[in-house]
C-alpha cells in the first residue's frame, strides 16, 4: 500500500513539474514574441531616425547653398560665410587659436597700399585669406601677390610663417589642383555642409 502511495505521489510531482515546464515554455514564447515586437519597433524607429537625419542633412545643404548664393549676390560673402569659419578652420587644421582676427583690412605703408579680406594671426603663423565669389585660376596669382604685400605691410609679423588661403563658396577640381601645386590652401564648402580646407591632405 505504501509503495502504491509513493508511486502515485511521484507521478503527481512529475505531472506538476511538466505543467510548470509547459507554463515556463509558454512564458518564454510569449517573452520571445514580445522581444520580436520590440525589436521590430526599434528597427522601425531607427529607420525613421535615419530618414529624419538624412532629411535634415539634405535640408542643411540646401539652406547653406541658398545662403551662400544670397551672400554672393549681396556681396557679403566675407562677412557672412568666410570670416566666421576662419577661426574654427585654423584651430582644426593648424592647432592654433588666432589672437588676431581681422576682416576687410586696408593698410598703407610708404606708398604701398593693399586691402586684405581676412587676416588671422597665431603665435607661429599668419593666415592671409583672399576671398572670391567664384574661384578661378587667375586668382592664384592674386593670392601670391597678397602674401608679398602682407610681408611688406605687416613687418611686426615677420617672425611668423605666412599661410595663404583662397576661400570661395565652391572650388572646382582644376583650380584646387593648381592651388595645391602652388602650396596655397583652398577653403570652401564641403558638400555644402560646412566650410573646410579641401586640399589640406595634399600638402
Amino acid at each position: 500500500m505504501e509503495l502504491v502511495y509513493v508511486q502515485h505521489k511521484t507521478e503527481m510531482e512529475i505531472q506538476s513539474l511538466k505543467r510548470e515546464m509547459k507554463e515556463f515554455k509558454d512564458e518564454m514564447k510569449e517573452f520571445k514574441d514580445e522581444m520580436k515586437v520590440f525589436k521590430d519597433e526599434m528597427k522601425e524607429f531607427k529607420d525613421e531616425m535615419k530618414e529624419f537625419k538624412d532629411e535634415m542633412q539634405r535640408e542643411a545643404k540646401r539652406i547653406n547653398k541658398q545662403w551662400g548664393e544670397l551672400a554672393n549676390k549681396m556681396g557679403t560673402i566675407v562677412e557672412d560665410i568666410v570670416f566666421p569659419a576662419v577661426r574654427p578652420v585654423v584651430k582644426k587644421y593648424f592647432g592654433c587659436n588666432p589672437s588676431v582676427l581681422m576682416m576687410n583690412v586696408e593698410k598703407r605703408v610708404d606708398g604701398i597700399n593693399a586691402e586684405f579680406d581676412v587676416i588671422a594671426v597665431c603665435d607661429n603663423a599668419a593666415f592671409v585669406v583672399e576671398v572670391k565669389s567664384t574661384a578661378r585660376v587667375e586668382h592664384i596669382g592674386q593670392v601670391k601677390d597678397k602674401v608679398e604685400l602682407f610681408k611688406k605691410l605687416f613687418p611686426e609679423y615677420s617672425n611668423r610663417k605666412v599661410v595663404p588661403i583662397l576661400a570661395s563658396l565652391k572650388i572646382g577640381e582644376d583650380v584646387l589642383n593648381k592651388l595645391t601645386k602652388e602650396k596655397i590652401y583652398g577653403m570652401a564648402y564641403r558638400e555644402w555642409e560646412y566650410m573646410d580646407i579641401l586640399n589640406f591632405g595634399e600638402f
